[in-house]
């Protein structure tokens, strides 16, 4: 009898193993976990958010449950109340934990249209690179997509981070920004996505030989992601708009330089002028960056 009690129990703690593993739920009976079981198993976003907010409260996993209330916020949209709960609370995060708060806020941005504040804390995650400050000053660090974990360079990351900030400069249309800040980060780390996109400024700027050029490399398959049928399309619609523009306007060619705004390039100049003093711990690649600071836009 004894015993199958014991089997009981342990198929019973077996079954509960999986329970949480199924449904990606933690282990535990704190408020974060009544959180997480309201999100993902019982699929309540507003009773989740409760739970979240007593989690923090308590101090119970307050990091992960800052970041886990703005994403289920975000669904709701209730992003700009996710935005305030993030800067009232992340003071209470470990310091480990504000980079990926800092990756939550600018998805909020984006998804709130906020670009001038999402081109501000682009710059800042830009400045801990070059600082080495990023990845809590280790080389590489750990993303998940799709389930899956793997590893990030800092390199990866810097490209990535001035592909983001180069597309707020896209929907600011300030074109001659977004250009600048795609070059470097095609001098990084190139793709596809990001070479159709410096392809577009081009030709918002009327540099149609310059567009033909950046999209050939796409066409040749000679980028990373250059086969994906989303990039394909896409590139098959630019060349079919420069198409329509045998060559470059001679006019508006001619006075391209002048499409800088006379605030992007003082922001630019006092910057760069900030980082300008030798730093024991600057990064290698921003060396390569700095060397092209006359357009660099961070």
């Amino acid at each position: 009898m004894e015993s199958g009690s014991k089997k009981n129990h342990s198929r019973e703690k077996k079954e509960k193993g999986l329970f949480h593993v199924i449904h990606k739920v933690p282990s535990g009976d704190g408020p974060y976990v009544r959180a997480k079981h309201s999100q993902l198993v019982e699929k309540d976003p507003e009773a989740a958010i409760i739970w979240f907010w007593k989690a923090i409260n308590s101090g119970d996993r307050v990091d992960s449950a800052l970041k886990d209330m703005a994403v289920v916020m975000k669904q709701l949209d209730r992003s700009e109340e996710a935005i305030e709960a993030i800067k009232s609370f992340r003071g209470l995060c470990p310091r480990n934990a504000q980079e990926s708060l800092d990756n939550v806020l600018i998805d909020l941005y984006k998804k709130c249209g906020k670009i001038d504040e999402q081109i501000a804390l682009l710059k800042h995650k830009l400045k801990l690179i070059y600082l080495g400050e990023a990845f809590n000053g280790r080389p590489t660090k750990t993303a998940r997509s799709h389930g899956k974990k793997f590893q990030v360079s800092i390199k990866q990351e810097t490209s990535r981070i001035l592909g983001n900030l180069a597309w707020a400069y896209m929907q600011k249309s300030n074109f001659a920004a977004a250009e600048a800040v795609y070059s470097k980060a095609q001098m990084i780390d190139p793709d596809a996505n990001k070479a159709l996109n410096l392809c577009h400024c081009l030709i918002k700027q009327a540099r149609y030989n310059d567009a033909r050029l950046v999209l050939q490399d796409v066409l040749r398959y000679e980028l990373s992601g250059s086969d994906d049928l989303k990039s394909r399309n896409r590139a098959e619609e630019l060349w079919l708009e420069l198409d329509l523009h045998p060559s470059n306007s001679p006019l508006l060619s001619s006075f391209s330089g002048l499409s800088f705004e006379d605030d992007f390039v003082e922001a630019l100049e006092r910057v760069m002028n900030e980082w300008a003093p030798a730093r024991t711990r600057r990064l290698p690649i921003f060396e390569e960056i700095s060397q092209l600071r006359d357009q660099m836009a961070c």
